[in-house]
């Protein structure tokens, strides 16, 4: 369990950040936006969160390993997009600090401003398109690659290309990513201590 003195901090901390943020992804009804990665998201019968958590903490965090490389960061990026729905709200993650996902969520907001997603696109929308850019990219497709950033999820295509081949450092990305995944190794921690599955449990969808 989560000290209480911390546990109250935070909630605190997230009550009066969630004051003061700008409306973010919208899904179908009111209720939480949920979003899933794709099957290559991760090699074998690897669990796809951990990986995710594990793959945009080391590429945000040492930005000059996506610099060039478009097709590593549209999955880094999509990576992130998940992260910022899944962490918040997942069961699997509930022993994690809360602020942790509020601050994926900032991370979120801030890549799509730079990269020039749509504030409000539904998560699940830019995680495919990015997957699929980056497959076409692997693939030495570039043309296929700019046709699946559209609008209105990516209102300047070409632009979202070009930056993705030249991602500058994203601080509030590197921030959470490395927060998620010292949780993520915290946790599991606690697991082994309690001898309990580590990495905030089962069940979830990935």
């Amino acid at each position: 369990m989560l000290d209480p003195i911390r546990s109250a901090g935070a909630a605190l901390l997230v009550t009066l950040l969630a004051g003061c943020v700008q409306p973010g992804p919208q899904g179908a009804g009111s209720g939480p936006v949920w979003a899933s990665l794709p099957p290559d998201a991760v090699v074998g019968a690897g669990d796809p969160t951990r990986a995710a958590i594990l793959n945009t903490a080391y590429a945000f965090g040492t930005p000059a390993s996506l610099a060039g490389r478009p097709a590593d960061a549209a999955r880094a990026v999509a990576q992130l997009e998940y992260l910022a729905t899944e962490i918040p709200t997942g069961p699997r993650w509930r022993e994690f600090d809360p602020t942790v996902g509020l601050e994926l969520e900032q991370a979120r907001r801030e890549e799509r401003a730079v990269l020039g997603i749509a504030p409000q696109a539904p998560p699940q929308a830019v995680i495919d398109a990015l997957y699929g850019t980056s497959r076409a990219l692997r693939a030495g497709d570039p043309a296929a690659a700019q046709s699946l950033l559209a609008p209105p999820v990516f209102p300047a295509g070409q632009q979202t290309l070009q930056r993705l081949a030249n991602l500058p450092p994203l601080p509030i990305a590197n921030q959470a990513t490395s927060r998620a995944a010292s949780e993520l190794d915290r946790v599991g921690r606690m697991g082994d201590r309690g001898g309990g599955n580590g990495g905030g449990g089962g069940g979830g969808k990935n």
